[in-house]
């Protein structure tokens, strides 16, 4: 049976350096939780924290019901009294043993049936497609088929919690998507609670059903992939999430619901909010058409990258530069004269000065040449 997973104030420091700052979220039962952010963001030493490989300086944490750490109260439970389950960049098999032994070493331990721990055996490696592979060792397979066995390892200890700390880094573009299947499929069958660390986007969107994005030890947004994507929190939510990345357009708010952005205006709504402004858009939200359109503005074509399934097409008027994303193989040629205009419910306005965002896109916005 899944369990929760609840993080109160938690806060690591590594001398001089606050690691992770304050941070408290909620993980429910069975749900898979990415933490994702840039290199130094904190996110694998919260993870360390919450396995009980490092004692963070303050807060709780609590798994289940189970109080497994409290600087307050000067609780700190081992990591092999947590019941959880880790799986490493490294994969962490032991390169003596062989697979077998690697899979029943933990479930010895736990003083399990020799029946029980064969079962469990051949179940995770049947779940992870490596049945057959009992007798080898690790130095014997790919980077691709150690990690399998790491997760089988870890599926067959049977823990509440999953802990993944960045497993598919080491592994080429192909496989990494194939075992991003794997591991949400074995997330969907096993029911688990799963944290999840990566840096990359794509991971975090495609598996999880709730992403923490954190910068330098403090928690952004912990929201949904789909609201995570379309209505980040801040500015560095929306240029971290997104690929071709997120169009940030600097303008001043000129007049009620309207935003000049130098090279043309745009009326949308403004909260009542004055000064500078940043308004986002995503690129594949850009339309363009090689025809005037009501409402739509005039570019050039300053470039056009084409990728097969689909074509970046970057954009330029006067000191504006604009990125946009079509299906398929664009016909658009460099410095065409092409005209942009915008989905009304995909443009995000955010604060210059804090970075905050005033309002999501959902009302109607009109695109004015200046």
């Amino acid at each position: 049976m899944s369990t929760s997973i609840t993080i109160r104030n938690l806060t690591k420091r590594f001398g001089g350096v606050v690691a992770v700052n304050h941070v408290t979220l909620t993980v429910e039962p069975g749900s898979f939780l990415t933490l994702l952010g840039p290199s130094g963001c904190g996110k694998t030493t919260l993870l360390r924290c919450l396995a009980g490989l490092e004692d963070p300086d303050g807060g709780e944490i609590f798994i289940g019901d189970k109080l497994v750490f409290s600087h307050e109260r000067g609780i700190s439970l081992p990591p092999g009294k947590r019941d959880l389950g880790l799986v490493f960049q490294n994969y962490a098999l032991w390169p003596h043993m062989t697979v077998r032994q690697n899979m029943t070493f933990a479930l010895e331990i736990q003083k399990q049936t020799r029946a029980e721990i064969e079962v469990r055996a051949k179940e995770a490696l049947a779940e992870v497609q490596m049945t057959g592979y009992e007798d080898r060792y690790p130095r014997e397979m790919s980077g691709g088929q150690q990690q399998r066995i790491a997760l089988a390892r870890m599926l067959a200890y049977r823990p509440k919690v999953f802990l993944m700390d960045e497993p598919l880094s080491n592994l080429d573009a192909r496989l990494r998507m194939d075992m991003r299947a794997e591991i949400k499929h074995l997330h969907h069958v096993s029911g688990a609670t799963t944290v999840y660390v990566t840096h990359d986007q794509v991971e975090a969107l495609t598996m999880s059903s709730q992403i923490a994005v954190m910068r330098e030890g403090v928690l952004q947004q912990l929201d949904t992939p789909e609201r995570v994507y379309h209505y980040p929190a801040n500015l560095f939510v929306a240029d971290f999430i997104g690929n071709p990345k997120v169009n940030l357009l600097e303008g001043v708010i000129d007049g009620e619901h309207r935003v000049d952005l130098g090279s043309f205006k745009i009326s949308m709504d403004t909260r009542n909010s004055t000064g500078n402004v940043i308004v986002a858009v995503r690129p594949e939200d850009v339309m363009i058409s090689t025809m005037p359109v009501p409402g739509a503005v005039d570019f050039t074509a300053y470039s056009v990258l084409p990728a097969g399934a689909d074509s970046t097409i970057i954009a330029q008027r006067q000191e504006t530069e604009i990125t946009a994303r079509v299906m398929g193989i664009s016909t658009i040629n460099l410095d065409d004269k092409i005209w942009l205009s915008f989905d009304p419910k995909t443009l995000n306005l955010y604060d210059k000065e804090s970075g905050n965002l005033i309002v999501s896109g959902d009302g109607a916005n009109t695109v004015m040449a200046g």
